[in-house]
């Protein structure tokens, strides 16, 4: 079973569509939604909670339509947005108290656990956290009622170096149960490049690629060459290119290019940039 399945999900705005977004999350995987600001990454997350109403297509979580069951689905999602939701007043002894009322499987012991591995403060109120502070409290929630499936918009964002990398750790280990499942946002490409087991590019409402990030590196590179070295190349393999005084830079599949040329190798940030440069 697929941990989230998206087809021809849309959802018009005045000034912006989400256009005919199709996606598929296997269990058991980590799929990046990367885009720039306004590509449609939260608009996304919302549809698929349900948050805001889709004009057509299907969303399948955990097997289940997102509409017809969200309320038992719940339970099996944890979640982490850009907003936590949380009242100011409260501290993290008493938002446990909050979640144990409304999480059936509300683990207290992992709650704590994650609250002293995230050095979260037992007595500060909501309201004194700081940005880093209040997302790292929304990842302890997210990951502390025996969730399958994390939907997480942006969920480093705010998080000094040390802390995203413990962050990225820990959404790794909880991957590590095949039933368990990420879906995360981030505009922090080096996040998702090092967790990831898919990537999914978002451009202006509508989906660039989605494909596992391994083929993909193994698939494309960038070649530094004459323009006449470019030519010899097929003109449709090329799939970016960039022109200087000193020759050419190109984003092309590995497999089509000629001894001589040297090929290195592509992040997914610069795979991102190309593409987006294109699909202008």
């Amino acid at each position: 079973m697929n941990a989230l399945e998206i087809r021809n999900l849309t959802k018009v705005f005045p000034g912006f569509t989400l256009d005919n977004l199709n996606l598929t999350l296997p269990s058991g995987c980590i799929m990046g939604l990367i885009g720039e600001n306004g590509a449609g990454k939260s608009t996304t997350i919302k549809l698929i909670l349900d948050m805001i109403r889709k004009d057509s297509g299907t969303i399948t979580i955990l097997g289940k339509d997102n509409q017809d069951s969200i309320e038992l689905t719940k339970e099996e999602i944890g979640v982490v947005m850009d907003e936590a939701g949380i009242p100011e007043c409260l501290t993290t002894v008493q938002v446990g108290k909050v979640m144990k009322n409304t999480f059936r499987n509300w683990d207290e012991e992992e709650y704590s656990r994650m609250l002293t591995k995230l050095a979260l403060p037992d007595k500060k109120q909501f309201k004194d956290f700081s940005r880093g502070m209040k997302m790292k409290l929304g990842i302890a929630i997210a990951m502390s009622h025996k969730s399958k499936l994390l939907i997480l918009d942006e969920a480093t964002s705010g998080l000094d170096p040390v802390v995203r990398d413990e962050v990225v750790e820990m959404f790794s280990d909880f991957t590590r149960d095949e039933t368990h499942s990420i879906l995360i946002s981030s505009h922090i490409v080096s996040d998702l490049e090092k967790l990831c087991d898919y990537v999914a590019f978002l451009h202006k409402g509508k989906l660039l690629l989605c494909e596992e990030k391994d083929r993909l590196l193994d698939e494309y590179g960038l070649i530094h060459c004459t323009a006449e070295e470019l030519q010899k190349l097929p003109a449709e393999s090329v799939k970016y290119k960039k022109e200087n005084p000193y020759g050419v830079e190109a984003m092309v599949p590995r497999s089509v290019v000629p001894a001589g040329i040297n090929i290195s190798p592509i992040s997914i940030e610069e795979l991102f940039v190309f593409m987006v440069k294109e699909a202008r």
